[in-house]
């Protein structure tokens, strides 16, 4: 059964803070700066929407679609993303400081400069991820899958990748950077 449609008022800069949009379709919808702060967007469909500058912060996106969407320069402080379809998302330079990307999947997408500091990411799925410059200072990515993602210039002081698929990296490497490692798949 498909949910509900767009609220009205939904656009470019428009106040969604602490609506209840649950299982909403917002696919391709344009809420760029907009504020949805608080937000319950569980299950929302956001395909290929553009979020970029929105404020997220603390919103609910568990289960959401968010793939192909534009969250460029958006603030997810707080947010919770747990098991999230996140692939091929446009995140780059994103604040993502402790949000909850347990068991999203993020495959392809790009995470360059984003600020993912203390984010739980928890079994995510990121193979070929563009972690290019981001901070994952402080994150937990305890079993992920970090097959083929690019972690270059990325700080990952205190970053826990016990236990996660490391495909094409270097463990080494990764603990020289500061990252806690125990038991990886390499």
């Amino acid at each position: 059964m498909a949910g509900p449609a767009a609220p009205s008022g939904a656009g470019p800069e428009a106040d969604l803070r602490g609506a209840d949009l649950e299982g909403a379709r917002l696919g391709g919808a344009d809420l760029t700066r907009a504020d949805l702060r608080g937000a319950r967007l569980v299950g929302a469909d956001l395909k290929g929407a553009r979020l970029e500058g929105a404020d997220l912060g603390n919103s609910n996106l568990e289960g959401a679609r968010l793939g192909g969407a534009n969250l460029e320069g958006a603030d997810l402080e707080g947010a919770s993303l747990e098991g999230a379809d996140l692939k091929g998302a446009r995140l780059k330079g994103a604040r993502l400081y402790r949000a909850n990307l347990t068991w999203a999947y993020l495959g392809g997408a790009n995470l360059a400069r984003a600020d993912l500091a203390r984010a739980d990411l928890y079994r995510a799925n990121l193979v070929r991820a563009d972690l290019s410059g981001a901070d994952l200072s402080g994150a937990d990515l305890y079993r992920a899958n970090l097959a083929g993602a690019d972690l270059a210039d990325a700080r990952i002081t205190g970053a826990d990748l016990s236990g996660a698929d490391l495909d094409n990296l270097s463990p080494d490497d990764l603990r020289r950077r500061g990252a806690i490692i125990r038991g990886t798949q390499a």
